[in-house]
């Protein structure tokens, strides 16, 4: 089978689907033909790109790098022949998008290139989640990735709209050497003598929350080092014994790190897309959201920690 850019669409909408027969009913084909034609793509790369579980399909690691490339590629083959800037062509509609620390960024923006081609993004990075709110507010940002925690859902006014991505538990990033390396979960107490590296407050209720649960497990943290910034530089201090940290549930470790969930999962951060009412049309909003589910979908198959987790405990996305 040669490949054609019609079967890098399929592996996209199964990707963003979740599901072959929700990918099949969104292009007009029949579940039979689609997973067909997924069995020959498949048969073309030597490997299998997809998981199939109870709810649907998961990428394979292999399956996310596929798609990565498939993507791109059909974000240049939708760009062939469109006239640059200045020469008589309708302008791209601006869209300006703020970000919390969120590993999902990047996979929706590759998303986004493709789905929304008229449109020209901007992306800036913005740390506390109250200050997301207040540009929001402002008007100088149009839609943003913020993130909140259980029972301090983000609050805005009428003016603003969110809806959830994913609830997602907290992990646990320890040295590859800590004598916990072999468990399959962490209880929270068993660190309370370790030094632990905390991000500032993010105006949603961090790190009040990671204090609170601490307290629920009996200890206060013996020592805390306040830390914002390159998650590399983060994991070579962890690898280095200086510490441990909570940790996004998809962080992929580097060598000298494991990553462990922590036993009766204390902690959950939700990550959500607001947008300006004003700014944004719910069509636009719909194809936000379901690029940033999409990236999530697709970390989630390069984390296998968080996999295992998700098998023995219940479904990864909270509702």
């Amino acid at each position: 089978m040669e490949l054609e850019l019609r079967h890098l669409r399929v592996l996209c909408a199964i990707a963003d689907a979740g599901s072959v027969g929700r990918a099949a009913s969104e292009l007009g084909f029949s579940q039979p033909a689609m997973s067909t034609q997924l069995r020959r793509i498949e048969r073309h790369f030597g490997t299998p790109l997809f998981e199939r579980t109870m709810s649907g399909v998961e990428l394979t690691p292999y399956g996310a790098e596929v798609l990565a490339q498939a993507r791109d590629v059909l974000a240049r083959a939708d760009a062939i022949g469109r006239r640059p800037a200045g020469s008589g062509a309708a302008p791209l509609r601006p869209l300006r998008l703020a970000a919390t620390n969120s590993p999902v960024l990047s996979g929706m923006v590759v998303r986004l290139r493709s789905r929304l081609p008229d449109v020209a993004l901007t992306v800036s990075s913005v740390y506390p989640s109250s200050e997301i709110v207040q540009l929001l507010e402002d008007g100088a940002v149009d839609a943003a990735i913020a993130a909140d925690y259980p029972g301090l859902e983000l609050r805005h006014s009428a003016a603003v709209a969110h809806r959830g991505i994913v609830t997602e538990p907290s992990f646990v990033a320890l040295p590859a050497r800590h004598r916990l390396r072999h468990s399959m979960e962490v209880g929270l107490a068993d660190l309370a003598d370790s030094a632990w590296f905390v991000t500032p407050d993010d105006g949603a209720g961090w790190p009040g929350v990671f204090y609170a649960a601490c307290e629920s497990a009996g200890f206060t943290p013996a020592a805390v080092h306040e830390f914002l910034g390159d998650q590399l530089q983060l994991q070579s201090m962890i690898a280095e014994g200086l510490g441990v940290a909570v940790v996004q549930a998809t962080l992929r470790p580097i060598s000298g790190v494991v990553v462990k969930p922590l036993i009766g999962t204390p902690l959950w951060c939700r990550y959500v897309l607001a947008w300006r009412r004003g700014s944004v049309a719910d069509e636009i909003a719909d194809t936000l959201v379901g690029a940033a589910s999409s990236a999530y979908r697709a970390l989630i198959a390069q984390s296998p920690h968080l996999r295992t987790w998700a098998t023995r405990t219940w479904n990864v996305a909270r509702p």
